[in-house]
């Protein structure tokens, strides 16, 4: 995002420390939905929102050795949970992160030009 360009609120979106958090509020939804269809323990949950930090810095230390984001992400939350982070990306793909969290970007992102569009009007 070019700063000139845009509005802080939209540049904060699209840094990666939101994208970070995006992927990892999908992630523990899915690992919600896991514990529901009593395929993951509760106390694994309870134990992930716990610990679970984003730490973009690591992340990207993380990306340059493994070479993809995702995996990265996955290592730098699984550092801090331990045990429990086994039931994080568990049945996922790369792309269902990507792609889930992208969407919930580009609503938030969509959301914020229409009240800008009708602080216009």
């Amino acid at each position: 995002m070019i700063d000139r360009y845009s509005r802080p609120a939209m540049r904060k979106l699209w840094q990666p420390t939101r994208k970070y958090e995006t992927w990892l509020a999908v992630e523990l939804l899915v690992c919600e939905a896991l514990v529901k269809k009593k395929l993951a323990p509760a106390s694994a949950l309870r134990e992930i929102k716990a610990k679970a930090r984003i730490n973009p810095a690591r992340i990207e230390v993380l990306e340059k050795v493994v070479k993809h984001d995702v995996i990265a992400f996955i290592e730098s939350i699984s550092e801090q949970v331990g045990p429990a982070a086994r039931y994080l990306h568990m049945g996922l793909t790369s792309s269902d992160i990507l792609d889930t969290s992208l969407a919930v970007l580009m609503v938030e992102a969509a959301a914020m030009i229409r009240r800008w569009n009708t602080a216009i009007q």
